[in-house]
């Protein structure tokens, strides 16, 4: 099932150039990262769960890209840009191969059946 997305239609055309544009260095760079890596982690500091993921990707023996941006007092409206783009709510964002595959916890469980090897092949 696709997510829903607001049509451009809907988007009066004053503000269109503004949603487009929204932050669009940040998503840039994360795209430009994620199309050069096998394995890249989108994070922000103090956040315990990014934390957690970049260890199990140690711990699998998995290099992997990590990119960190502000933390839970600064840079939120940049890191809103990338939940609009992606559609996912939380960090971690960890992508395989180019495609989101969800935060820690479906990390987690690609390693534990042994997925992600496969996703890497």
């Amino acid at each position: 099932m696709p997510r829903t997305i607001l049509e451009e239609a809907q988007i009066h055309p004053a503000i269109r150039e503004k949603v487009a544009t929204f932050h669009h260095d940040i998503v840039a760079e994360v795209m430009k990262t994620v199309a050069g890596n096998e394995v890249v982690v989108v994070g922000m500091g103090m956040n315990p769960v990014c934390k957690k993921a970049r260890q199990m990707l140690d711990t699998a023996g998995q290099a992997h890209q990590y990119l960190e941006y502000g933390n839970y007092f600064n840079t939120w409206r940049r890191r809103n840009a990338l939940k609009m783009w992606t559609g996912w709510p939380t960090f971690p964002m960890v992508f395989v191969k180019g495609t989101l595959i969800g935060g820690a916890q479906e990390l987690g469980a690609l390693i534990e059946r042994g997925e992600l090897k496969a996703l890497l092949k």
